[in-house]
């Protein structure tokens, strides 16, 4: 693979986390997108022009798919997919939990993953074939074989009907099987980087996009884990309910988000 695809990555990601510190520790000015419950801030719009800025620069005729903006369609077989601050919520009330996440795309398959956590410093980096890194040490699923063994994560996205009842539903009867606990960190990027790492063992989430999932994808996988849709099914590069995990407890996740939700 080319090498300035993972230089352009990388300083692109750091890009936009110098722009998250700059505004998370000045006055955030914050309005609404498609719901009450889904912020926006100048952040969002600034990380984004900075990151597409830095890929065009060196890639001017690849394609990207980005959460805030919308960009010209090239016949080029690369696409880079980019949610320029994920944890928008958090950032806007000022919980330091949030974090750019970048993917690169080749004929829909992704090759290369970069997720940057600026409060903490920890930046996510994974390539195709190449394993996955947290500032640059190898980094591995837990090796828990078993719920009643897991610490599990999910989130709720912006849906306040059917699907946050089965959320609900869902986390009832996780605690059922007698997991360890549940955490709602509210950055579903970084949530993948976390099963990644094996701080946690588990995810679900019934609604996110691709630029939620694409980076955290790869990262999973190349950690040694498993990530999917809600029957199994290989995750695409459109909006999906996503399951994550250690590999070994995906099927029992699978079954309880299909038990509450059909």
């Amino acid at each position: 693979m080319n090498p300035e695809f993972k230089n352009t990555a990388l300083a692109a990601a750091k890009q936009a986390g110098r722009i998250h510190k700059k505004y998370f520790e000045g006055e955030t000015q914050t309005r609404e997108k498609s719901s009450s419950f889904d912020l926006i801030t100048v952040a969002d719009l600034e990380a984004e022009k900075a990151v597409v800025k830095t890929i065009k620069k060196s890639f001017p005729t690849h394609n990207i798919l980005a959460e805030e903006g919308s960009y010209q369609k090239t016949k080029s077989s690369y696409c880079w997919i980019i949610d320029p601050l994920d944890g928008t919520n958090n950032f806007s009330f000022g919980i330091p939990i949030f974090c750019v996440s970048i993917a690169l795309a080749k004929n829909n398959q992704i090759v290369l993953g970069v997720i940057y956590d600026p409060m903490r410093e920890e930046l996510f980096f994974a390539e195709k074939g190449k394993g996955a890194y947290l500032n640059g040490k190898p980094i591995r699923v837990a090796d828990a074989a078993s719920l009643d063994k897991s610490l599990l994560i999910t989130g709720f996205y912006y849906d306040r009907g059917q699907n946050m009842l089965n959320n609900l539903e869902a986390i009832k009867v996780f605690f059922q099987e007698k997991i360890i606990g549940l955490r709602r960190l509210g950055a579903a990027a970084l949530d993948l980087c976390y099963i990644a790492c094996g701080r946690a063992t588990g995810f679900w989430e019934f609604n996110l996009s691709p630029w939620d999932f694409a980076a955290g994808k790869l990262l999973i996988e190349e950690a040694g884990g498993k990530i999917s849709g809600r029957k199994g099914e290989e995750l695409g590069l459109e909006n999906s309910y996503v399951i994550a995990s250690n590999g070994k407890i995906h099927q029992e996740i699978i079954r309880v988000v299909n038990k509450v939700s059909r």
